[in-house]
């Protein structure tokens, strides 16, 4: 197994960032990939915020299953986690994550509201790399306010965003200083939250078709129509040459490949597949 580390210089900038801001903020958005829940939790940010009212967004969800939803859900609910479930473009579900701060705060904001006093919620909305933090913020606002983009790192630095009685901190995406658990790095990588171009796609490959033949085994045979039950390699060889990634010489094109299939996974043309619904050790 590849081994992955990845914390580029500009994440110590932002988590110091979000140490200095923690104490101007209520609570907190945490936005996990439903496809990688237990692998987007940062300990250094839940560190930081641990003693305020916190919700966990299982965002993208609809790249898995009802089930898988369910299944995460309530193993993040017995740890006594707030969470909901979204899909960050929906207005819809932008809806429902203000009420759910709303809901956070509710005693708290009646208190103030008894004493004459209009209490402003202010938010930080965190989490690992291109979990779709920003398009959740803009789904909340009705209307395009932070930078979103399909790779890991788009916003570099802070955004305040208000709404009539929230205001929302986005921060960049922040990795661990360190992975000890690569099983989760590995998670990250297929999903897009670490950088691409660090990785050894070949190789990262391997291990994808690896962990999706033993979970999903139909998923891949049916996507590029080979056998089932190959090895990884042999896996891999049979989509080179069923889409036509073939050099001069009859060598394979094992880069596009790797491209390709990382390609579909991230766009769910492989299917609803869910890494992760409980935390792995």
């Amino acid at each position: 197994m590849q081994t992955i580390q990845w914390f580029p210089g500009h994440m110590t900038k932002a988590l110091r960032m979000m140490e200095e801001n923690v104490r101007l903020c209520d609570g907190f958005v945490y936005v996990l990939d439903a496809r990688a829940p237990f692998a987007c939790f940062n300990h250094k940010l839940e560190n930081l915020f641990s003693n305020k009212p916190t919700l966990c967004l299982l965002n993208k969800a609809d790249t898995v299953t009802a089930s898988d939803i369910a299944a995460i859900s309530a193993k993040l609910r017995g740890d006594r986690r707030n969470v909901l479930a979204t899909v960050g473009t929906s207005q819809k579900d932008g809806k429902a994550v203000y009420n759910a701060i709303i809901d956070m705060f509710k005693e708290k904001l009646e208190q103030k509201k008894a004493r004459g006093i209009n209490k402003t919620l202010r938010i930080m909305v965190c989490g690992i790399p291109n979990t779709g933090k920003s398009t959740v913020i803009n789904s909340l606002c009705g209307k395009k306010q932070a930078a979103t983009g399909d790779k890991a790192g788009v916003t570099k630095g802070k955004q305040w965003v208000k709404l009539s009685d929230i205001e929302l901190l986005d921060t960049p995406g922040t990795m661990p200083p360190s992975f000890d658990n690569q099983v989760y790095a590995h998670h990250l990588a297929y999903i897009g939250s670490i950088n691409d171009a660090i990785l050894d796609k070949e190789s990262l490959l391997l291990d994808f078709i690896e962990e999706i033949n033993e979970k999903y085994p139909s998923a891949i045979p049916s996507r590029y129509n080979v056998p089932a039950g190959l090895t990884p390699i042999d896996t891999y060889e049979a989509i080179c040459r069923s889409r036509g990634f073939v050099l001069r010489g009859n060598e394979l094109d094992y880069e596009r490949g790797a491209l390709a299939v990382f390609d579909d996974f991230r766009k769910q043309r492989l299917g609803k597949l869910c890494l992760e619904t409980s935390p792995i050790s």
